[in-house]
């Protein structure tokens, strides 16, 4: 006599489906059109990167309106192959958009915007007041 497991291959299968958070494609889609961003802080500036690759720098539109910067992006891509017997054809769209809430210590009109490998990197520098002073020495009066 021997011991066979047996594994019960739909009900599992179905059951890790199920419980993925993007099921419906709630998160997965949500990751395709809405970008992942790094934000980073230093002494002088925030440097911002979004990761949207497969674009070109003409894809995006980006906007800056009361201390908000806004950034759009819509693709269309067509192509169509026609083989042996039969024509396919193919087709996606994909669009998003981000809005950042800039802090007052960002300086609007000093911000620099660059796409290179996939990356759109902003500069957000800090406003003359708001970058930090060098220590002083205060002399003691009589």
């Amino acid at each position: 006599m021997s011991i066979v497991k047996r594994n019960n291959l739909v009900f599992p299968a179905l059951m890790n489906e199920i419980l993925k958070p993007d099921w419906f494609g709630g998160l997965e889609n949500y990751k395709d059109t809405f970008p992942p961003v790094n934000i980073q802080e230093n002494e002088t500036s925030f440097e911002l990167e979004l990761s949207v690759p497969g674009r070109k720098k003409e894809d995006f539109n980006i906007e800056m309106d009361e201390q908000v910067l806004t950034i759009t992006s819509e693709t269309k891509k067509e192509e169509e192959v026609k083989e042996a017997s039969y024509t396919r054809k193919e087709f996606s769209y994909s669009s998003f958009k981000r809005s950042f809430t800039l802090p007052d210590i960002v300086n609007e009109e000093g911000i620099k915007a660059s796409y290179e490998n996939g990356i759109l990197r902003f500069s957000l520098p800090k406003k003359e007041e708001a970058l930090p002073k060098p220590k002083r020495l205060i002399e003691i009066g009589k």
